[in-house]
């Protein structure tokens, strides 16, 4: 993968990421729940040409060792990120439950951005039906079909690490969320997600880590259900997968989107994957947001 791996300095310790490179304009990317940096590969090879591209390990993903002890400290990480980074005003991109970090970390007025691009990474319920999805989310029924869609949590040896690595790869187009993926791009994403520890490989993120950040508070301020929104002023883009999670809602996307200015709805042909299957047509919606941002006159960013 090109880029240079880094560490970042958050409350309790650091955060693994990439550095893509570039000059310009400071883009943080931020990967959803089982990925990690190595899943913007492609998009950021793309954009640095014009900003400068970074993707960061969440909590319990990719090579961070740090684990969450509350369902919060995963997006608010990102405050501490901007500012080991030295980025006035980023542009944030955060796909699935990246996008939502992304707009928590915003809405609790922890990193101020230049504009926020959320990519089929949306919270559309209220708070009663939101605290009944994270409920039905902690279930051991749905413990059981992670850990057996993704292996979440199998700790293993190099042989069987690597021959599952090569098999993700090989397997990738009849995959119902990587067809369309660079083959290499998948290896590199799925080699990402195994921590060595004590002589073994594991699997990340584990059952543990998930249940962890979705026992939401039900009194947080800042809590994932449609109201968050309300709290956003800078501009955002939404980028809407064609067949992703969130294609059926169309209706309640375009009402976030319309009932404040500056923001925008994007449709891109895609499966939920958005940043491995289509990184062109995405790194283009990004440049967008940068070429704006760039051109914004001081004092007037939003």
């Amino acid at each position: 993968m090109i880029g240079t791996e880094i560490e970042l300095p958050v409350v309790d310790g650091v955060l693994s990421g990439v550095d893509f490179g570039g000059h310009g304009e400071g883009v943080l990317l931020v990967h959803g729940s089982g990925h990690n940096a190595a899943a913007w590969a492609d998009v950021a090879s793309r954009l640095v040409s014009e900003c400068h591209p970074v993707a960061i390990d969440l909590r319990g993903h990719g090579q961070t060792r740090l684990d969450s002890n509350g369902p919060e400290q995963y997006w608010r990480d990102i405050g501490g990120v901007v500012t080991a980074l030295g980025w006035d005003r980023p542009v944030l991109v955060g796909h699935s439950t990246g996008g939502y970090a992304v707009t928590a970390a915003t809405a609790g007025g922890i990193v101020e951005p230049a504009a926020l691009c959320i990519v089929d990474g949306m919270v559309l319920d209220d708070r009663n039906a939101s605290l009944a999805e994270h409920a039905a989310a902690r279930t051991t029924e749905a413990a059981d079909r992670l850990r057996t869609m993704f292996r979440y949590g199998w700790e293993t040896n190099d042989d069987q690490m690597h021959a599952y690595v090569e098999q993700c790869a090989r397997e990738a187009e009849g995959d119902w969320l990587n067809a369309g993926a660079r083959h290499e791009l998948v290896e590199e994403v799925t080699r990402r997600s195994f921590l060595h520890r004590d002589h073994r490989w594991v699997r990340r993120p584990d059952i543990e880590e998930i249940a962890t950040v979705i026992a939401v508070d039900p009194d947080a301020e800042v809590f994932p259900s449609i109201e968050v929104y309300d709290r956003l002023t800078c501009p955002m883009t939404i980028v809407l997968a064609e067949h992703g999670f969130y294609a059926s809602r169309r209706d309640e996307v375009r009402t976030v989107v319309d009932a404040v200015p500056g923001r925008r709805l994007t449709d891109i042909s895609s499966n939920h994957n958005v940043p491995m299957t289509q990184p062109a047509d995405l790194a283009a919606i990004i440049l967008d947001l940068v070429r704006d941002r760039a051109a914004a006159p001081v004092g007037n960013l939003d």
